[in-house]
């Protein structure tokens, strides 16, 4: 049997038992439902599928748990040090690593004198907004610093000679404001 006579026969039998206009609902809702579902396939996939679990068996008792050590941190250098690398780092003509340390030298004495306390991990946007909260006089320096800090690091711009130097300046007006020295402000 073809399958043009078999597919002949069996609508002709199913047109003797339903209706023609039963039948091509039918066959509108199926079409509507695998429509709808292939429209929203990953909605209703779980996102993690269930897994058996395996039973755990007891750790040998002679297994006993190691200490958990800590991650060595860097050690706390002065913001001497930092200075002294960005100078050094700017003589050689590497003026993004220059303007990375003068920021951290700045952060390291505003730590030193007790204005904000950097945690792993902080931005330069929550630095600036902690050094503000504690010393408000601090904020236009230091955000300016952090702005020149962002543009290079996060923008991804070619740092240049002219950075380094308003980093330096930035951290000049940072110091007059913790030393409170504000009449030795730049000169014209």
């Amino acid at each position: 049997m073809s399958f043009s006579r078999w597919w002949t026969e069996t609508t002709a039998a199913l047109s003797d038992r339903l209706p023609l206009p039963l039948v091509a609902l039918l066959l509108v809702l199926a079409t509507v439902l695998v429509a709808a579902g292939w429209y929203t396939f990953p909605a209703w996939i779980p996102r993690r599928l269930p897994r058996l679990r395996r039973r755990r068996r007891p750790a040998p008792p002679e297994a006993t748990p190691q200490p958990v050590v800590p991650a060595p941190r860097e050690p706390e250098l002065p913001a001497a040090a930092y200075v002294s690398l960005a100078d050094r780092l700017a003589a050689e003509g590497r003026y993004a690593e220059a303007v990375r340390e003068r920021l951290r030298a700045m952060v390291r004495e505003l730590a030193a004198r007790r204005v904000v306390q950097p945690q792993p991990g902080m931005t330069v946007v929550e630095l600036v907004r902690a050094a503000t909260d504690s010393r408000p006089q601090v904020g236009p320096p230091l955000g300016a610093a952090g702005a020149v800090f962002s543009e290079i690091w996060y923008g991804q711009r070619p740092a240049s000679v002219e950075h380094d130097h308003r980093m330096r300046e930035h951290a000049a007006e940072l110091d007059r404001v913790l030393t409170g020295h504000p009449e030795d402000g730049p000169r014209a």
